[in-house]
């Protein structure tokens, strides 16, 4: 066998001529190369998608762990088909300034691997909504909400500034999508929980009841698969394997990621006398939301300061969605990718070395930048809110009461992801199997009642 596979390519090397093989140039060398990277990149973000299920699920009570996975899985499965159907044809075809005209289906559409790198933003925008839901939202009802942000909401966005339509020609800079990607997606999910309401037990009259995640551990390992990923994130969003450029945009992520864990964990050290450890993985995470507008754009110190500010920021973001707006997101992601998002963005008109305000290039690009914000917040406010709107009205968006309180593991998919022991209830009989409550409901009481002297959150 071996002999005749050596003589079949042996007797191919002979008929193979330069005829068939395409003529290799510097030009094509380049464009394997800025291809492979950007594949790189995708797949880099693609995995963000696993971090994003392990802080959620981690952040949250174990018997709602399998509902987030499964949004998790199904937000970028079919947040893939809606983007490849209609999103990436508004969000890059033809432009009449508002939305695009063309490229449905990927019609006309030669740049394959484009398309797979914004398909996998465009699902990590839609996922930052299942986070802020948790605990309570019909999982029906969230994936009718997944298909309009994929399919409609954030490709109009990302028209307006990556496709060519009225606010990238203000020259608005939003490098990796501080603004299209991830205050899109903390907007949306506000307005969704404005519509939702909160967990039960989480406000009684005008105290603020802690709910604590089930394993901070796993959320923990979720934070550093997002940093890992985001990597790939900005520095796949150079689209090109741009050798000046790249480095610069890897090293401003990491230190700005690093900025928003010091200044996290020494600030809720001051304002709560302890460090604080899931607000500091949160700052992580918050200094990668506020560097992403603007990571091509600044210094290296100018990184730094950014991360350090939404660091800062962060914790009272928290703190003033959670017990002022008495806005209740399990996981913190309307203040990670909203409140830090918006500082990320505005920061560029601050730290751009080349048109920002520090620098003396005045304040031009800081109101170009705030203009760009300002417009995302009002669409993405009223088109998810005429969304959920119409959801909640044609069939309602939140889960049972009884559902509830027995988890959505059970209610959603008449499953769990743990084995409760027996010896946690009252009678050695009972079983977790048949979940008739008691257990569950006893263990999301003992979450519920649980009253810390500051509201904790966490991504």
């Amino acid at each position: 066998m071996k002999k005749k596979v050596g003589s079949i390519i042996l007797a191919g090397s002979f008929l193979s001529t330069t005829t068939f093989a395409a003529p290799v140039t510097p030009e094509s060398v380049q464009l394997s190369v800025d291809t492979m990277w950007i594949m790189i990149a995708a797949i880099l973000v693609f995995f963000m998608h696993a971090g994003f299920a392990m802080v959620e699920s981690g952040f949250t009570r174990a018997k709602n762990s399998l509902n987030i996975l499964m949004k998790n899985i199904l937000t970028i499965s079919l947040g893939s088909i809606l983007y490849f159907l209609v999103g990436y044809g508004i969000m890059f075809g033809n432009s009449n300034g508002f939305f695009g005209t063309s490229g449905f289906a990927l019609q006309g559409v030669d740049d394959i691997g484009f398309f797979v790198f914004q398909a996998v933003f465009a699902a990590t925008c839609a996922t930052i909504i299942s986070g802020a839901v948790a605990e309570r939202m019909k999982l029906s009802s969230y994936l009718l909400l997944t298909i309009l942000m994929t399919g409609a909401i954030y490709p109009v966005v990302g028209h307006w500034i990556w496709g060519g339509g009225w606010i990238s020609e203000l020259g608005f800079v939003d490098f990796a999508g501080s603004t299209v990607v991830h205050l899109t997606g903390a907007v949306g999910a506000f307005i969704a929980v404005l519509f939702l309401g909160a967990r039960i037990g989480k406000y009684n009259g005008k105290s603020v009841n802690a709910i604590p995640g089930h394993n901070i551990p796993l959320g923990a390992l979720g934070v550093f698969i997002l940093w890992f990923g985001w990597f790939g994130f900005n520095g796949g969003s150079s689209l090109a394997a741009d050798p000046s450029l790249i480095p610069i945009v890897i090293s401003t992520t990491l230190l700005s990621a690093s900025g928003g864990v010091v200044a996290s964990a020494l600030y809720s050290r001051i304002r709560f006398k302890k460090i604080d450890p899931s607000i500091t993985l949160n700052g992580a995470l918050g200094g990668l939301v506020g560097i992403t507008a603007g990571t091509a754009n600044v210094s290296l110190f100018g990184a730094i300061i950014i991360g350090l500010i939404a660091g800062v920021i962060l914790v009272e973001g928290i703190r003033f969605i959670d017990v002022v707006l008495r806005v209740d997101d399990p996981v913190g992601a309307i203040a990670v990718h909203g409140v830090c998002g918006i500082w990320g963005t505005l920061a560029v008109g601050l730290f751009d070395t080349a048109n920002g305000a520090v620098y003396g290039g005045g304040f031009e690009l800081l109101g170009v930048q705030a203009i760009g914000v300002g417009a995302v917040i009002l669409w993405t406010s009223a088109a998810v809110g005429a969304s959920v709107f119409v959801l909640k009205s044609a069939g309602g968006i939140r889960v049972e009461r009884e559902e509830e309180l027995a988890g959505l593991d059970y209610a959603e998919h008449g499953s769990n992801a743990y084995e409760f022991k027996e010896s946690l209830t009252s009678s050695s009989s009972k079983q977790t199997d048949n979940v008739n409550g008691d257990l569950v409901e006893r263990l999301n009481q003992l979450g519920s009642s649980m009253k810390k002297p500051k509201a904790r959150k966490s991504i």
